[in-house]
C-alpha cells in the first residue's frame, strides 16, 4: 500500500504534489526518504529471450500422431456402421416366430449410403418384412434426407403358388428431435398407384449407464386395399415396443421386453375375416449387435 501511495505522487506534477501535501516541508525531504524503486522498460520494443512463445508451444514444432486426426472436419472422410437394433425371438398370442430390425450406412458427415431391413420370420416363412436402400442427405443439424427404393419380399401368394413382391421408390426424413427422440418419417410410391406412408418414433431412457429402457411407436398407412397381403387402406397398424437391455459392452446388448400390435379400419375388417387377431401381444428376448 505504502508503494502504490508513493507511485501515485510520484506520478502527480509538482505544484499538484505541494496542493496534495500542503502540511509537509517539500524542501526538507531528501530522496533519500523515498524507498528505492526501480522501473523495467515500458511495453514495446523487442520480447526478452525467455519470454512465452504467443501460442504457448513453446518452440515445438507439431507432429502428426496416427488415430488422432479429426475426420468430422473433413467431409470426404468415409465410415460406416451396421447395427441390428432387433434380432430376436418372439411369443405372443398370434404365435411363436423371429423378427429383425438392420441398419446399416457408410458415408460422411453430408452424405451416406443407407440401408435398413425389418421383417418377421413365422412357421419358417417371411413375413411382413421389408429392405429400403437410400441416398441420406445431411440437411440441418441432427436432421437428413432420404430417397431411395424399398421392396417387400413375396407375400401373399395366389392359387398357383405366386407371391407379389411389392416395389416402391421412398422419401423421407429422419433425425433426433428435441428431447432425444429418434424420428422417422417416410412416404412411398409403389407400382399400380401404391402409396404408403410410415412414422417411427423411439427414444432411449438410460436407468444406469448399462441398463437403458427403450420405448418405440410405428404406425403405417396405405392409400388403398392390397387383398392379397391382407391391408386395407388407411391407418392399417399402430406397433409398439417397450425393451430393457443391458449393454456388455456397447456393440453386444441382450434384452427382454414386451411388444404389440393393433390393426385398425379396413385392415381389421380384412383380419376378421381371415380369423386373424386384431391385437397381438408378444414377450420378446433377443440381442442389439453394434459393429
Amino acid at each position: 500500500m505504502r508503494r502504490l501511495l508513493v507511485g501515485v505522487l510520484l506520478s502527480l506534477p509538482a505544484a499538484a504534489f505541494a496542493q496534495a501535501m500542503p502540511d509537509m516541508d517539500h524542501a526538507a525531504m531528501g530522496h533519500h526518504d523515498i524507498p528505492d524503486m526501480t522501473m523495467g522498460p515500458m511495453q514495446g520494443g523487442r520480447a526478452p529471450a525467455n519470454a512465452r512463445s504467443g501460442d504457448w508451444s513453446e518452440g515445438v514444432e507439431g507432429s502428426s500422431m496416427p488415430g488422432m486426426a479429426m475426420h468430422d472436419m473433413d467431409d470426404t472422410a468415409g465410415a460406416g456402421t451396421l447395427l441390428v437394433d432387433r434380432l430376436e425371438s418372439f411369443a405372443g398370442q398370434g404365435g411363436h416366430g423371429q423378427s429383425w430390425e438392420i441398419d446399416g450406412w457408410y458415408g460422411n458427415d453430408t452424405d451416406k449410403a443407407w440401408l435398413r431391413s425389418e421383417g418377421e420370420r413365422v412357421a419358417r416363412r417371411a413375413h411382413d418384412a421389408d429392405v429400403e436402400l437410400f441416398w441420406s442427405h445431411a440437411v440441418a443439424t441432427f436432421w437428413d434426407t432420404q430417397l431411395g427404393v424399398r421392396v417387400d419380399p413375396g407375400e401373399g401368394a395366389d392359387a398357383g403358388g405366386r407371391a407379389p413382391a411389392r416395389r416402391w421408390a421412398a422419401f423421407g426424413l429422419q433425425g433426433l428431435a428435441p428431447y432425444w427422440f429418434e424420428l422417422e418419417a417416410t412416404a412411398y410410391v409403389g407400382t399400380g398407384g401404391r402409396t404408403a406412408a410410415r412414422v417411427r418414433a423411439e427414444y432411449e431412457l438410460r436407468i444406469t449407464q448399462r441398463l437403458i429402457l427403450q420405448p418405440e411407436l410405428e404406425l403405417n398407412a396405405y392409400g388403398r386395399d392390397d387383398a392379397r397381403r391382407g391391408i386395407g387402406s388407411g391407418l392399417s397398424s399402430v406397433e409398439g415396443g417397450l425393451r430393457l437391455r443391458y449393454e456388455i459392452r456397447r456393440s453386444i446388448a441382450p434384452y427382454v421386453g414386451i411388444a404389440w400390435e393393433h390393426v385398425t379400419g379396413n385392415t381389421a375388417d380384412q383380419a376378421r375375416d381371415a380369423g386373424r387377431r386384431i391385437t397381438d401381444r408378444r414377450w420378446v428376448a433377443g440381442v442389439r449387435l453394434w459393429f
